[in-house]
């Protein structure tokens, strides 16, 4: 097993990877800015190990990006959401997610600034307003055929969503 600390490396992108950089913890925060908050949300969403959701999670809320509180749906479940510190990483996500369109040549979602209605250039900026509005001031919107997923999250991200606000609903039961 490699190692998760960079000790020796002298430079803040090392300390980011020690918070940020092991498998699946990028696509729990996507998750996250999505929206989802509970653990059988996202266990259902990104078909991971449910050991290695529990540790990435942890992780995550030991190091700030995300904080544990009651779920009031729920007695005895939790929710996971972003902190500000989590929150700061959307510009990056959204650069790391815009990179990957290009390298895979697959679009999958637009996000969109709510202000206007004007799509995100790959820094997360509104191109028109001249800002970087905040993720919950970004609508996410399907484009093209819809995956064969039948998660909950997945039938809540087949239509328009406001980042942040909770996913899945009501009724996206699968």
């Amino acid at each position: 097993m490699l190692p998760s600390s960079y000790d020796r490396q002298d430079c803040s992108l090392a300390r980011a990877l020690e918070i940020v950089g092991e498998r699946w913890t990028l696509l729990v925060l996507r998750d996250a800015f999505y929206g989802v908050r509970r653990f059988n949300d996202f266990l259902a969403h990104l078909d991971m190990p449910r050991t290695v959701l529990s540790n990435r999670l942890r992780s995550l809320t030991d190091s700030g990006v995300m904080v544990k509180v009651p779920d009031p749906g729920h007695s005895g479940r939790w929710l996971y959401e972003l902190t500000d510190d989590g929150m700061a990483l959307w510009p990056a996500l959204y650069a790391l997610r815009s990179w990957g369109e290009r390298q895979s040549g697959r679009r999958p979602r637009m996000f969109t600034h709510d202000a206007c209605g004007t799509p995100l250039h790959p820094t997360a900026r509104c191109e028109k307003c001249g800002v970087l509005p905040a993720p919950n001031n970004v609508f996410v919107s399907p484009l093209g055929e819809f995956t064969a997923r039948t998660d909950p999250v997945a039938l809540g991200l087949r239509r328009k969503h406001r980042l942040l606000d909770f996913l899945p609903l009501d009724g996206d039961a699968a």
